[in-house]
């Protein structure tokens, strides 16, 4: 391994000579420049791990050093050398991005030290780059497919919001991945490395939902036969994923804006107030619009949940991702079945390029899986897809409406779940309250 390579920047030719002749005594490749102007021409021209600078010469400081060491090698640390005059100077370039000081006069021990603790420093930002650049892939932006320029859209305001605490409110129809996308706007951030907790608003009764996500003391209410921290708690230096925002009830709503305006939370059955840091973002397949509309959503936590919104496109506005997608479900499921499956017929490939999707990339992993398991040879055919209200894609004008798809295919599940209500549910990824709603059309 090469030696860490050590620029030292000062207009003092002594000073310059013994920490050069201690340095390289240590082990590290040195270079010098005798003053600002040297060490900010070197810098363009010379990769360094540690930039040693006297903060104060005759032909620029060391802010100088610093904000060329930003722009030419923003991977080095930077080791500020001051007086004790200038200790207000020094301390305000670490707030510009310094990495340490030391206050002349110093002692050559130190001086190592500092160096070792800053490569180390450097080391360790470059691994959690490496780090959180394979976890955005494997767990983040990566999980999510398609290559449509409307995907690619989402994806870049995602990629763009991720490190931002503020919190995202994602919009969009069932099934066209919302939890991927809060996920990925979780592994894209520096919380990547604490808890992602997904709360689904709609599943969870309204009677136990409040200590669900904000805790109880024991004895609180019948039932509560001990203390529970909550979803907020466990989410703390995290992100708290909210699906189904839409669900929650009038009280219910007042309750989560007093707890996303106080950063805090106060258990059922407290009087205690929790202290929380929790990144939040939120999802509902409902037009809130609507609902702010008929006061069934108060507007200032729409405003608060919102600050970020982020809509994600139902999948017959990607009709170009379909191929892709259906391509991964189907190996997938051959994987998990052991079985040999080499793509879809032209007939079943025109089939889901004319469906309309009501239930988007969920429905089609459904279909996908489906026909995996019912296919007798490696190619899936029409007849594997199995479903009844299959259209012919040669007849686009005899094409059912997207409300009677969704009937059709919400009539289906139910039928296959016989009707319960709550596996019907889980397999339209829909609360059971938006599926007794789906269920009076039917």
């Amino acid at each position: 391994m090469s030696p860490a390579r050590v620029l030292i920047v000062d207009d003092d030719p002594e000073m310059l000579a013994m920490l050069r002749g201690h340095l390289e005594g240590e082990g590290f490749m040195v270079l010098t420049a005798a003053g600002g102007r040297e060490g900010v021409a070197m810098l363009e021209r010379e990769e360094c791990d540690v930039i040693f600078t006297d903060l104060v010469m005759d032909d620029g400081g060391g802010m100088e050093i610093l904000a060329a060491a930003q722009r030419q090698r923003p991977n080095a640390r930077v080791i500020l050398m001051t007086a004790f005059g200038s200790l207000e100077t020094a301390i305000e370039a670490m707030r510009h991005g310094a990495y340490d000081y030391l206050t002349k006069p110093f002692k050559l021990a130190e001086v190592t030290l500092t160096v070792n603790r800053a490569l180390e420093d450097s080391r360790l930002r470059r691994e959690n780059q490496r780090l959180r650049a394979h976890v955005e892939k494997e767990q983040g932006i990566g999980r999510i497919l398609g290559q449509s320029a409307q995907l690619r859209a989402v994806l870049d305001q995602i990629r763009a919001v991720a490190d931002s605490d503020a919190p995202v409110l994602l919009l969009g129809e069932s099934g066209t991945g919302k939890e991927l996308a809060a996920r990925a706007l979780h592994w894209g951030s520096a919380r990547f490395g604490e808890a992602f907790v997904p709360v689904d608003c709609g599943a969870i009764p309204e009677h136990l939902l409040e200590a669900e996500l904000f805790g109880h003391e024991k004895g609180a209410f019948t039932g509560a036969d001990r203390k529970r921290p909550g979803l907020f708690v466990a989410a703390n230096r995290g992100t708290l994923f909210l699906d189904e925002i839409a669900e929650l009830s009038p009280p219910l709503q007042a309750k989560l804006l007093r707890a996303v305006q106080d950063r805090a939370v106060r258990p059922v059955g407290s009087t205690t107030v929790v202290q929380l840091d929790v990144r939040l973002v939120s999802a509902t397949n409902r037009d809130l619009a609507v609902m702010l509309r008929e006061g069934r959503f108060r507007e200032d936590l729409y405003y608060r949940l919102a600050v970020i919104p982020v809509r994600l496109p139902a999948l017959r506005e990607r009709p170009e991702d379909i191929p892709l997608l259906a391509a991964h479900f189907l190996q997938r499921a051959a994987r998990r079945l052991g079985k040999t499956l080499t793509g879809l017929s032209e007939e079943a490939a025109a089939w889901m390029a004319a469906h309309r999707w009501p239930g988007n990339v969920r429905e089609l992993e459904n279909v996908v899986e489906r026909a995996a398991v019912l296919a007798k040879g490696p190619l899936v055919h029409l007849a594997d897809l199995g479903t009844e209200f299959s259209m012919d894609p040669g007849l686009p004008s005899i094409r059912p409406t997207l409300g009677e798809l969704e009937r059709q295919y919400v009539r289906r599940v139910l039928e296959e779940a016989g009707g319960d209500k709550q596996a019907a549910a889980r397999i339209l990824g829909v609360s059971v309250r938006t599926l007794q709603r789906r269920a009076q059309d039917l």
